[in-house]
């Protein structure tokens, strides 16, 4: 399969900041845990729209707090959302994210509990929320280049198999697509233990190593080194892991960098969810490496396609960025195949190449970009976790 890359072209939305979004939705976000119930109601009451519950969003504070922000607003300011409605028990809470997601013109309305009550404050968001799906739902796709698109990636349930195809397969569609212009983001800073030497050379800058450096020495002497009993494994590598046949964390960190590519080098390493700030390029970002809280993150900094190795099986999707599923494995095929988008078992029978493996996966991304649902997506897989960072007051 040759792909013209500079004619390529996807049929997506293209936002009012300029960015461009593959879904349309409409977002019911609530803005702590308590508005759950009130946001479910709205979006029940008005079809088409998407409410996003979640467990946290009272009494945090300090970075905690602000990565709460970070990810509340990213959610709603990803491209995929055409307009949003906010709901909070508390105004001041609420209006920091409707101003966030203001910044990018779309339409966005916040509603506060407190004083109305649940019945008021639902009658009120539904109105609103039926005028953003009447108004989204008119709106037409153009014609977008390939380089408009901000693809991330994280692996999920890794065994010897995600190393030697899965991951690669990735690796091939970032050397290709990122020197056309894209935006692309890998992560899991635990998962990259024992191939952290690697991982820094791989910067593009000094100073770009330097960035990764102290984010994965942090985690080192904060994290593992405060909490830890003997080493990660009870956590790292995971049970699945292990079953899968991956015996230590620098094997599966080895196999991990494999998405990155053999000659894509990342220009910046982040916080989690934060957007990029240097152009096109990859990125490395700060996040857990656990399938939901990743996935979410990454879409809070503006991806809008995730591609997502797996070995063994992971059935993780979001709410609203499509995950695309490509696995290896012949009996994760046989077995899950409902979960799995692109298959590429036939790199390990040595009846496909990685360049085959990669041009495959760039074939589904313009797909999905196009429309098609992924199979997380058709499935009704919808986890968004929130990454907490310490104990509430």
């Amino acid at each position: 399969m040759a792909f013209d890359f500079k004619n390529m072209t996807v049929n997506a939305w293209r936002r009012e900041n300029g960015r461009v979004g593959v879904r349309n939705h409409v977002v019911i976000l609530p803005v702590d845990d308590i508005s759950n119930a009130a946001c479910e109601a709205v979006a029940n009451n008005v079809k088409g729209s998407l409410a996003i519950p979640h467990a946290y969003g009272r009494l945090q504070f300090g970075e905690d707090l602000d990565l709460h922000f970070r990810t509340m607003i990213g959610t709603g300011a990803n491209p995929n959302v055409a307009a949003v409605v906010v709901i909070g028990i508390e105004p001041e809470w609420t209006q920091i994210i409707v101003d966030g997601i203001a910044k990018t013109g779309k339409p966005v309305t916040g509603f506060s509990i407190e004083q109305k009550g649940d019945f008021e404050t639902i009658r009120q968001a539904s109105w609103k929320a039926k005028e953003y799906v009447q108004w989204a739902t008119e709106l037409q796709k153009e014609e977008c280049p390939v380089s408009d698109l901000w693809i991330s990636t994280k692996c999920g349930e890794s065994d010897t198999t995600t190393g030697l195809s899965s991951c690669p397969t990735v690796g091939n569609m970032y050397d290709k697509l990122l020197p056309e212009g894209i935006y692309g983001c890998f992560g899991e800073t635990s998962e990259i233990t024992g191939a952290e030497h690697i991982c820094e050379k791989r910067a593009a800058t000094p100073e770009a190593g330097e960035a990764f450096k102290k984010i994965f020495q942090a985690y080192q002497d904060d994290v593992i080194e405060a909490f830890k009993t003997s080493d990660l494994s009870d956590s790292q590598p995971t049970k699945g892991n292990i079953l899968g046949g991956l015996t230590t964390i620098e094997e599966k960190a080895l196999g991990n960098l494999e998405k990155i590519g053999r000659t894509s080098s990342y220009i910046d390493a982040m916080g989690p969810a934060v957007a990029p700030e240097k152009g096109p390029g990859l990125y490395f970002m700060d996040t857990s490496s656990a399938a939901a809280e990743c996935v979410t993150l990454m879409a809070a900094a503006g991806y809008v396609i995730h591609t997502f190795p797996t070995g063994q099986g992971n059935v993780v999707g979001n709410p609203i960025v499509p995950v695309i599923k490509i696995s290896g494995n012949p009996r994760t095929l046989r077995t899950m195949s409902e979960h799995i988008d692109v298959d590429v078992t036939g790199v390990l029978t040595r009846e496909q190449t990685i360049e085959e493996a990669g041009d495959s996966l760039i074939e589904m991304i313009m797909r999905t970009a196009n429309g098609r649902n992924t199979a997380a997506e058709a499935l009704g897989h919808r986890e968004f976790s929130l990454t907490k960072l310490y104990r509430s007051a």
